[in-house]
């Protein structure tokens, strides 16, 4: 490992780098980090749904506002929940490239997942523009809005760390043994994955 490419790597990953170069055995302090930034949003989430439950429990009818359709899978929720699910397979095939060594490889993932977060992202916004009705509709509004808008803002930050990854994969910034940027915003973009999973489930299917 040359002094340049030692300069470029954060602090984490030039710790994590260090150990293995030493036959040091661990988990990388970046990626404990990322483990127990999720476990904190689990909670956040677990907060939100049992919110969420409450309302639905406390409400004797539980449907869009007066004069709004029914919401439905089709044509915007289903077909952006398969784009959020593929880009959890795009990201992990990033992961096994980079575990492999192929830079080349895992710059196209990461590029692909990007584009397929941002996809999402675009297909919720204008399925907002659809529902016809708003946040303040209701504790139906707000209870959806809140879901969905805060899993909105997860998915934003993810796309994010995903043009850091992005922009350092162009530099060659990443190896076989040198990626614990890449597993971490692997694991936090496979979380929100799952989350949406379970809020497309909860909204769409019990009601």
């Amino acid at each position: 490992m040359t002094a340049r490419t030692m300069q470029a790597q954060p602090l984490g990953e030039r710790q994590a780098a260090l150990q293995v170069a030493h036959g040091q055995s661990g988990m990388p302090t970046a990626l404990l980090g990322m483990l127990l930034f999720i476990a904190s949003e689990v909670m956040f989430f677990g907060g939100l749904f049992a919110a969420y439950f409450n309302a639905r429990a406390a409400s004797t009818e539980w449907r869009p506002p007066p004069g709004a359709p029914e919401l439905e899978i089709l044509p915007i929720p289903l077909p952006l929940t398969i784009v959020l699910v593929a880009s959890s397979f795009t990201m992990q095939f990033g992961v096994w490239a980079i575990r492999r060594g192929a830079q080349r490889r895992l710059t196209w993932w990461v590029a692909l997942t990007l584009a397929l977060g941002v996809a999402f992202l675009i297909g919720q916004i204008y399925d907002y523009t659809t529902l016809g009705f708003g946040i303040s509709d209701g504790i139906f509004g707000t209870t959806f809005y809140t879901l969905t808008g805060f899993h909105g803002a997860h998915v934003f930050g993810g796309t994010v760390g995903l043009t850091i990854l992005l922009a350092r994969s162009l530099r060659g910034q990443f190896s076989a043994g040198n990626h614990v940027a890449v597993e971490a915003i692997s694991i936090y973009w496979h979380f929100v994955d799952v989350v949406w999973i379970a809020l497309f489930t909860t909204i769409y299917f019990l009601r």
